[in-house]
């Protein structure tokens, strides 16, 4: 689980903001308990704020990490392709990151600090019996590695300046790596750009028929069953939504069928009195292909335990698919592997679905950089638990509410001198 992430010099982020999934109030079942780490972990953290406050920068700038660590060693040759901020000494800093995860209950931290020319700085650590040890350390190009890694000194060789050495260690076969590293690049980001039927594969797999073993251990399935019973689990989620969806058609080319390539074609059975009427995919609502598109990696997530990010979650699903989003996460019975959802959202309606430690605000500093700040945190001890948290935010009791000055467009339309 997700247990803190800090960036700072990351586009309209100047100075360090840190979201930590570290419960404020642990009596509560969604908190889930860290023995090894002393502390609670929430399932669920939401970012608010008005527009160009930065809020899903925050998202991105995790992302951007996420995909660092998978594609530094293709694709930093000619430069690191940071992000800092535009004004100020931004261009001249670098940028740091620190993540931090509970991998089989012991916590990892990662750190690293870089610019476009090359990465300065990189540390993995954990922290068994609660004591910190390093895995790896590199301070330029000088790489030191804990007594006993001797697996991992090939990563000294592929070493260069503009490379993550987690993205070449992760490569030897070191649990202590590989097992931070997988936590961490199973992590997935949605944005808010429209689904299409190419960004809804992973559930489209879901509801693929599959005519031999290759085809099954293809899509990760173990067996016939196991594909069946996870193809239940994606129907059953998306009736769900009550979008009069029955069934989902999925046909293959011949070429594809004979494994040579091919394409799919998604279509989705919809109640039309006693009949069942197929409708393409790209004929859905943009609603639909969004939650259609939700139904695979939701379903990951909450199988194995990993973190799903979704920037603007309200853009395409109704309040209701929304909240039941969040409910999913929340409850142990659906959730029992520790999945975690992080999101944006200008949805003031799901603030009555969360614990004031699960919601951040962002706001515009005077110099027009990002501030990232907890609600739990606001104003101290007035932030009770049971405070309406919808009503308190739209009444700008929390500030990041968008500053409307009608006074110049007034001035403009010539309505007032």
């Amino acid at each position: 689980m997700l247990i803190r992430f800090e960036v700072s010099n990351f586009r309209s982020i100047l100075d360090p903001v840190e979201l930590s999934l570290v419960a404020v109030d642990t009596d509560r079942v969604e908190a889930r308990r860290a023995a090894n780490l002393g502390e609670s972990l929430l399932p669920v953290a939401a970012v608010y704020g008005p527009n160009a406050s930065g809020k899903s920068n925050v998202l991105i700038a995790l992302n951007w990490l996420l995909r660092a660590v998978r594609l530094s060693l293709r694709f930093w040759d000619d430069g690191i392709p940071t992000l800092p901020f535009a004004f100020a000494d931004g261009p001249d800093r670098r940028t740091d990151f620190t993540i931090e995860f509970l991998v089989a209950g012991v916590r990892f931290e990662y750190q690293v600090e870089l610019d476009r020319s090359a990465v300065h700085y990189e540390g993995l650590f954990h922290y068994p019996e609660r004591r910190r040890k390093k895995v790896f350390e590199r301070d330029g190009d000088k790489l030191t590695l804990q007594r006993g890694l001797g697996n991992l000194s090939g990563t000294r060789e592929l070493l260069t300046p503009r490379s993550l050495a987690l993205s070449i260690a992760r490569r030897f076969d070191e649990p202590l790596v590989s097992d931070f590293a997988d936590t961490l690049l199973a992590s997935r980001f949605l944005g808010p750009r429209p689904f299409g039927q190419g960004t809804a594969t992973h559930t489209t797999r879901l509801f693929d028929e599959f005519p031999d073993g290759e085809q099954l251990m293809l899509a990760g399935f173990d067996d016939l069953g196991e594909s069946q019973a996870r193809r239940e689990e994606a129907l059953t989620l998306l009736r769900m939504a009550d979008l009069g969806i029955e069934d989902v058609v999925v046909d293959r080319t011949r070429a594809e069928t004979d494994g040579v390539g091919g394409q799919r074609r998604v279509r989705l059975l919809h109640r039309a009195g006693d009949n069942r009427v197929p409708l393409d995919f790209a004929d859905e609502s943009e609603g639909t292909k969004t939650w259609f598109a939700l139904v695979g990696p939701v379903l990951e997530a909450l199988r194995t335990g990993s973190l799903l990010v979704f920037d603007e979650l309200d853009a395409s699903l109704h309040p209701t698919l929304s909240a039941q989003l969040v409910r999913l996460f929340h409850d142990p019975a659906t959730n029992p592997a520790g999945a975690q959802l992080i999101f944006t959202s200008h949805d003031t309606s799901l603030l009555n679905h969360l614990n004031r430690d699960e919601v951040w605000l962002t706001e515009k500093t005077p110099q027009g950089s990002t501030r990232l700040g907890a609600l739990a945190d606001f104003a101290g001890e007035r932030v009770r638990r049971s405070q309406n948290l919808e009503r308190a935010y739209l009444h700008g009791r929390f500030g990041a509410l968008p500053d409307v000055d009608r006074t110049e467009m007034l001035r403009v339309l010539g309505l007032i001198g």
